[in-house]
């Protein structure tokens, strides 16, 4: 019996990380999930993995859900609204006003068309990279256009509950300015400073730690996919970059004049700027994780020992409000960092001194 708020069938156009992240989710909720994908063995593959059935030829879906790349979005909506009569149309395409404008320009039904835009992603890609659990605590943005009847509206909103999402309303101009500012220019930021390292001394990238893996991880991720992202949202996109620019330009001037009265104050300055975005960047329940008290262990980089951490942290009966993990380079040793609420930062590392942990710092 579905557990979910979606009655199926729903169908599923493209098989790739977040098509096949949400039929295992709509799967596992009890919902009928209908797969179709261009290439008859990712299709085959997508459904082995758990992410529905075959889709048949005269099978009515509730709702269809395109999940392909962006320079093609718009002309498969258009196909699924002739296909599917009767059914509601989204997409989870990270840019919307280009589709919509498309879309406005053919003989598509908009009132059955829902834009949307699932902001959960890995730097990985395809079938194999796909999780039932990727859009828990999300956002998702739902996106109509001035002619989405209510009740299709309501339907896409029904999925992203159903998947453990966030909702949150924007048109499709503001979605796009904002995912410029925090997805694809940061998407660029991390690619060309990943690239300084591609023909760097080996000895030189032996030093890396953690603050060049936080900032390079997404570097990792699919060049075709982002070529096509970067293309349909270029406008907005080249805002923050022209933005970045005159800050570069400022601090190549301050190093370069670095004994120069008020080059460090600019320097500085820009440094706090940095801050003070950082702290308005939401983490657990909306808040900043930089209101957090941060303690960082030391554990044996082995089998058993973090799960071990993680017990005596619950045995003592303080609540952790996030974690990362950290090794360090050359050394067989693990540097959990475990964030919680500053009243009980002296708590937490008084027990775990106490039983024989080693805090860092």
């Amino acid at each position: 019996m579905s557990k979910a708020r979606v009655v199926g069938p729903v169908k599923i156009v493209g098989s790739g990380l977040i098509g096949t992240s949400i039929g295992l989710a709509l799967t596992q909720a009890g919902v009928l999930v209908l797969v179709s994908d261009s290439s008859p063995a990712i299709q085959d593959l997508a459904i082995d993995f758990g992410a529905g059935e075959s889709f048949k030829d005269g099978q009515d879906p509730a709702l269809v859900i395109v999940c392909v790349p962006p320079d093609v979005t718009a002309s498969v909506i258009q196909q699924q609204l002739v296909l599917h009569p009767k059914a509601t149309v989204t997409d989870v395409a990270s840019v919307k006003a280009t589709i919509l404008s498309k879309l406005e320009s053919s003989s598509a039904d908009l009132t059955r068309y829902v834009g949307s835009h699932p902001m959960a992603g890995r730097e990985q890609a395809g079938v194999l990279a796909g999780r039932s659990d990727i859009f828990i605590g999300r956002p998702w943005v739902i996106s109509p256009n001035k002619l989405s009847a209510k009740s299709s509206v309501d339907l896409v909103e029904a999925l992203a509950l159903d998947l453990g999402a966030t909702l949150m309303h924007l048109n499709p101009n503001d979605h796009d300015r904002a995912v410029a500012l925090v997805s694809h220019a940061p998407q660029l930021v991390a690619s060309l400073l990943a690239a300084r390292l591609s023909e760097s001394e080996s000895k030189d990238v032996s030093l890396a730690g953690q603050g060049l893996r936080d900032t390079t991880r997404i570097a990792a991720s699919d060049p075709k996919l982002w070529i096509q992202i970067l293309a349909a949202n270029s406008q907005e996109v080249a805002k923050v970059i022209q933005s970045l620019k005159v800050d570069l330009e400022q601090v190549l001037k301050a190093l370069q004049e670095v004994s120069k009265p008020g080059s460090l104050a600019s320097l500085g300055k820009l440094l706090e700027a940095g801050n003070l975005g950082v702290a308005r960047i939401p983490g657990k329940h909306g808040q900043s994780a930089t209101q957090y008290a941060k303690v960082i262990v030391m554990i044996d980089d082995k089998p058993g020992e973090l799960a071990r951490l993680l017990t005596e942290v619950g045995e003592v009966g303080i609540n952790l409000e996030d974690l990362t993990l950290e090794h360090a380079t050359g050394a067989a040793v693990g540097l959990p960092e475990l964030y919680v609420l500053p009243s009980v930062e002296k708590q937490l590392v008084s027990e775990l001194t106490t039983r024989g942990w080693k805090i860092v710092g």
